[in-house]
């Protein structure tokens, strides 16, 4: 029977293959990390996921009771102890460097390692590249730099201040934590915020219609989805959802503009705020793109175009966890388990076509 390939072993890679096992379809998950989980393993160490736990469980196993809003350490453990208990065919370590077309078929490489799929699903959202501007390679040396990506804790850095390039969700959070041993700056654009607080009972007792309305109702399928995957992918960040303005002024943690130029060594703001600082943090997301893709006709330096999760012109190609995929909340644990259904329906789809007998 066709077999599928899937890269990623992250929320979107082993729900994939958990419908795929389930429809009796060959399986087996490739993870560049030598633990699955993904990304979920590098997070830094104070950070909490903003959805209840029960909502970011997988099919078939609940998540664990206990913390409302788990740790991301936590979650990479559930999913480690997911794909053993469903019995998933992971392979860790095992860094996809070329997808290929062979015929039909399609050649994934990995270093010396070479598979053969009929399908092959790409769960990585996109490459996990740390986006940091180019007048990073301008500031001093004297600067310690991290990117988000790289930030576990307040120990890497150096006495002084700080300046938090990217206020969205994850500088500010780093904003705040930041703010207890250095003096803080927090640049960029203030995107909003949600007004309620998420662990109240209030904030509790919508969420079920919050989720509701990501998975749903925002969908490209509707006017108002489509208004807002205008927004979004146009770069205008989610409101902020744990950390609140309020949050960020009685730790006193000062606001700038978006850094635009260096001085000195130093970073200046559009504003013209030049940035005396020991230490800067970027937290300003990931690259685009999937660099190692090899197909005719396939532009991979950016999103991949699909629908449902099929990339246009690319028969048996399957994407998951990109930003804005098919609903609001295909990029996180909320709408990657109803985006993998599409896809691997299409998959079984694709196999019921060539013969091959797949349960329902």
């Amino acid at each position: 029977m066709d077999h599928t390939i899937v890269i990623g072993a992250g929320q979107a890679g082993l729900a994939a293959g958990y419908h795929l096992a389930r429809r009796g379809l060959p399986v087996t998950i490739l993870e560049a990390d030598d633990r699955v989980g993904g990304a979920w393993n590098h997070r830094w160490d104070s950070m909490r996921v903003f959805t209840p736990a029960p909502s970011i469980g997988l099919p078939g196993v609940p998540f664990p009771r206990g913390e409302m809003f788990p740790a991301g350490a936590q979650v990479a453990e559930y999913l480690s102890a997911y794909a053993e208990r469903v019995g998933l065919d992971v392979r860790t370590g095992v860094a996809v460097d070329g997808v290929f077309r062979d015929g039909e078929r399609f050649q994934v490489t990995a270093g010396a390692a070479s598979f053969t799929a009929a399908n092959v699903v790409l769960a990585t959202g996109a490459e996990r590249v740390p986006n940091v501007p180019s007048v990073a390679e301008r500031l001093s040396s004297r600067i310690v730099q991290l990117h988000s990506a790289d930030y576990r804790n307040p120990s890497q850095l150096q006495p002084g201040g700080v300046a938090v390039v990217g206020a969205a969700n994850s500088g500010a959070d780093l904003a705040l934590e930041l703010a207890a041993t250095h003096e803080v700056v927090l640049c960029g654009r203030h995107p909003g915020h949600i007004p309620l607080r998420i662990e109240s009972r209030a904030m509790l007792a919508v969420f079920p219609l919050i989720a509701l309305t990501w998975n749903h109702v925002l969908t490209r399928e509707t006017p108002p989805g489509r208004r807002s995957r205008e927004k979004v992918l146009a770069g205008r960040g989610a409101p902020l959802i744990r950390v609140k303005p309020w949050d960020l002024d009685a730790a006193g943690v000062r606001r700038a503009g978006r850094v635009v130029d260096v001085t000195d060594g130093l970073p200046v703001t559009a504003d013209g705020d030049v940035l005396d600082v020991a230490n800067v943090v970027w937290a300003t997301g990931f690259l685009p793109g999937h660099g190692w893709l090899e197909l005719p006709g396939l532009d991979s330096s950016g999103f991949l175009d699909n629908d449902r999760g099929a990339v246009t012109g690319q028969p048996g190609l399957y994407v998951l966890g990109q930003l804005f995929q098919h609903r609001f909340s295909s990029h996180n644990a909320l709408g990657v388990v109803l985006d993998a259904e599409l896809v691997v329906g299409d998959i079984a789809r694709r196999a019921v076509g060539a013969g091959a007998s797949v349960r329902p």
